[in-house]
């Protein structure tokens, strides 16, 4: 094997004995960061003794969060429960992690009975629901959860389905903005009754850097780059005219989308908002992907086959796992003299993210 060649399969394999070894133990002392790297926080978070994450179901008195969460680089999420648990085993197969088999994921935050919570290595995996008002519960949350584990520069991403303007179904689209049904670049909420509106941004080098993970010569889809719009409503707010109520002519709808399409926006969901404007408030890197499950200008109905949905939605998972694999071992200087184990399992407690399986489940 060439030296430079042998230097980069001898760096990934030290990484891969560390990602197992924190999985079995959470962090070491001194691996933990002295400070967060977030910024712009609530000043008050210092005062609370404990800081109760109420929806996720944990507590800083009862859970060590520099130990438990500490080594958390990458935070994914996505709408559903299911999903998220998906791609947790997927993600931990792509960066050569392992459990054994009389043990499973454990959903962290089932006591929250909200969210689901699963973590892997440094891959954190969180459903958040649908729509801005959950994701904005989830990333209050997730953000308070990063400061008090001491978090260094952790990454965001945002994986789910949307419908696609102007690109054929199936086609993963990469935010470069994420903007309001007025085409503002801006989360708007109320406090004490007045609007305040916050900057819907997302790291642009972020979203190039993911885009490169995508293979046009392997890959039987493609991957764009454009603005996502963000709605309130699946229905209305979408200008469908499959609801309930449609106040508005078909003639109409087809302005809208047509309008929307001449300003480069290549997508349709209802989360992109709250989650770019969240994290770039506390200087964490953004990114959202999705896969489009059908052309609006040709239709409001999915009326795609549940085998090619299921298909479709693993192309953002498959990307981003690309991208943390990417991260993780491309170029790593860990000089740390560890090995890893020969089937590089990490066995049941540790970190808390495993469990013990139950007897019909493990095989």
């Amino acid at each position: 094997m060439p030296f430079g060649q042998r230097a980069i399969v001898n760096a990934q394999s030290r990484t891969l004995a560390k990602l197992v070894r924190q999985m079995k133990e959470g962090c070491k002392k001194d691996e933990e960061a002295k400070e967060s790297t977030l910024c712009g926080l609530n000043p008050c978070l210092k005062c609370l003794q404990p800081d109760i994450l109420y929806h996720l179901g944990l507590n800083t008195e009862t859970t060590d969060f520099p130990k438990v969460f500490g080594d958390v680089r990458f935070v994914c999420m996505g709408g559903t429960p299911g999903r998220m648990e998906n791609f947790a085993y997927y993600v931990m197969q792509e960066i050569g992690l392992k459990i054994n088999a009389a043990t499973k994921l454990r959903n962290i935050s089932e006591a929250g009975q909200r969210f689901s919570l699963f973590k892997v290595g440094p891959v954190l995996c969180a459903s958040h629901g649908m729509g801005c008002p959950s994701i904005s519960i989830l990333l209050h949350e997730l953000i308070k959860m990063m400061y008090h584990a001491k978090c260094k520069d952790p990454v965001f991403i945002r994986i789910g389905t949307s419908g696609g303007i102007g690109v054929e179904p199936g086609t993963v689209i990469i935010s470069s903005e994420a903007i309001d049904g007025r085409l503002n670049p801006a989360h708007e909420i109320l406090v004490h009754g007045a609007s305040v509106q916050h900057a819907s941004q997302l790291d642009e080098s972020l979203a190039d850097e993911i885009k490169m993970c995508h293979d046009p010569c392997k890959d039987s889809y493609e991957a764009v780059i454009g603005r996502t719009l963000c709605a309130h409503d699946f229905y209305e707010g979408q200008s469908r005219l499959d609801g309930a109520f449609c106040e508005y002519t078909p003639e109409m709808k087809k302005s809208y989308l047509e309008t929307l399409q001449s300003q480069q926006v290549k997508n349709i969901e209802m989360e992109s908002l709250a989650f770019a404007a969240l994290t770039s408030r506390a200087n964490i890197r953004g990114a959202v992907v999705c896969v489009a499950i059908l052309n609006r200008l040709n239709g409001d109905q999915i009326k795609t086959s549940h085998d090619v949905l299921s298909k479709w939605e693993k192309r953002p998972q498959e990307l981003v796992a690309r991208y943390i694999r990417k991260v993780l071992y491309h170029n790593d200087d860990d000089d740390e003299s560890e090995q890893p184990e020969d089937e590089a399992e990490a066995g049941a407690g540790g970190a808390g993210d495993t469990q013990k399986a139950p007897a019909e489940e493990a095989e």
